[in-house]
């Protein structure tokens, strides 16, 4: 019970002006680990956005695959790095992200389906290749450009010629991501 009271007190702190303090707080809450995860996956849901962020940055540090479902629900959060922060998150969470992240690759919100890319490019798993390569014809040069980052993580032959179409993107972001890692070799 103390414990689950600690975690409370520190999760509240996330949202104090001095940043010393909030980082002193993920620290701790880190520390805590596998016994805060449910509190700070119920933090994912408060009104405060440092709350939710922090809750995010710390259970990508924890890498508890219970989080990988609400770190994918926060992914559709109004604040940008509450979402940049559990697109991170759910990187760290390795082969367990995988086939959700790959799910979301669909999902209606284009934000949602860019940080599905950039995770996915960050755990670099060969399973995701093709599903990003279809994602590199998204509407969104969000999207087009997180999945070319990510098919360029992953690298490969099938990698190379979906870069090298995208060197013909509208998108110069999605140009330039395309020929760093053609230019590589």
């Amino acid at each position: 019970m103390e414990v689950q009271k600690n975690v409370e007190r520190l999760i509240q702190t996330l949202k104090d002006e001095d940043e010393l303090v909030q980082i002193q707080s993920l620290s701790l809450l880190e520390e805590i680990g596998e016994p805060a995860v449910y509190q700070l996956i119920s933090a994912l849901d408060d009104e405060n956005k440092d709350i939710r962020k922090g809750a995010a940055r710390v259970l990508g540090e924890i890498s508890d695959e219970r989080a990988i479902e609400p770190l994918i629900e926060a992914l559709s959060d109004e604040n940008k790095w509450v979402r940049r922060e559990s697109s991170t998150a759910l990187s760290k969470m390795g082969d367990e992200a995988v086939d959700p992240l790959i799910r979301i690759l669909e999902d209606d919100d284009w934000r949602v389906r860019g940080a599905a890319a950039w995770a996915l490019g960050n755990i670099r798993d060969k399973k995701a290749l093709k599903p990003l390569i279809k994602a590199m014809n998204d509407d969104s040069g969000f999207v087009r450009g997180g999945a070319a980052f990510a098919v360029g993580q992953i690298g490969g032959e099938e990698a190379e010629e979906a870069l090298e179409l995208a060197l013909d993107d509208k998108s110069g972001y999605v140009r330039k991501v395309a020929q760093n890692y053609l230019s590589r070799g």
